[in-house]
């Protein structure tokens, strides 16, 4: 049995980005699904006292935090790497994956990827569309930001993809079936080939919603009694 477990809610974009880095590595893992009504719930707590997933644990170490998680299993795990090694590059990297937390996640995609995908999916509501609205300019800033700093390039990291690119893919990909996406990419095509482009990556589709639900509704029945 694999020592790494994965406490994550199927459907979490900041998950899925732990899940697609395992799957980049070649890393055999267990996902420990997490129901959102649980966050707040004292066993939960111990494991992450902000109430917030993903949570890793490898064998007695345990770590939450997405950035961390996603450093530690790139120098932790053989297999490709997933940083770039020269300086500039590195830290390019980062400012990519703070852009992602603070600026595409925040007031982008946590408002429009929630009012189209995640409450209608899972709580049957209707998408507030003056709340969608009211985000859009910033997340034109974000995905203009994130096409200039793409460029010509084939990854955010290089001609291979770096932690950056998986966090921002895991992202970006709650809003390629949304009617906001051709909106926001009409002046950033290449922001479309690089989403193509790591969709078509394995790790991308081993880790669809769909897939990790099938996963994490296996490991609950491998658990019970």
């Amino acid at each position: 049995m694999t020592d790494i477990k994965v406490h994550s809610i199927p459907g979490s974009p900041y998950g899925r980005a732990v899940l697609i880095a395992l799957e980049e590595k070649h890393a055999p893992y267990r996902v420990v699904p997490v129901a959102p009504k649980t966050l707040r719930s004292p066993e939960h707590l111990a494991r992450h006292p902000f109430g917030r997933v993903p949570i890793l644990e490898h064998g007695d170490f345990r770590l939450y935090e997405t950035q961390a998680i996603l450093r530690y299993l790139d120098r932790a795990l053989p297999g490709p790497t997933l940083a770039p090694p020269e300086p500039r590059s590195a830290a390019r990297m980062d400012q990519l994956m703070n852009v992602n937390d603070w600026y595409l996640f925040q007031g982008a995609g946590n408002v429009i990827g929630f009012q189209r995908v995640v409450a209608p999916k899972l709580m049957g509501l209707t998408p507030d569309e003056t709340a969608i609205a009211a985000a859009m300019p910033k997340a034109h800033v974000v995905f203009d930001a994130l096409a200039r700093e793409l460029g010509d390039g084939a990854y955010f990291g290089g001609d291979t993809p770096s932690l950056a690119d998986i966090m921002i893919a895991a992202q970006l990909d709650f809003f390629t079936g949304t009617p906001e996406w051709p909106a926001l990419t009409a002046k950033n095509p290449n922001l479309v080939r690089w989403m193509e482009r790591m969709n078509g990556r394995p790790s991308m589709r081993a880790t669809t919603w769909d897939r990790v639900a099938a996963m994490a509704e296996g490991s609950s029945a491998s658990c019970a009694p």
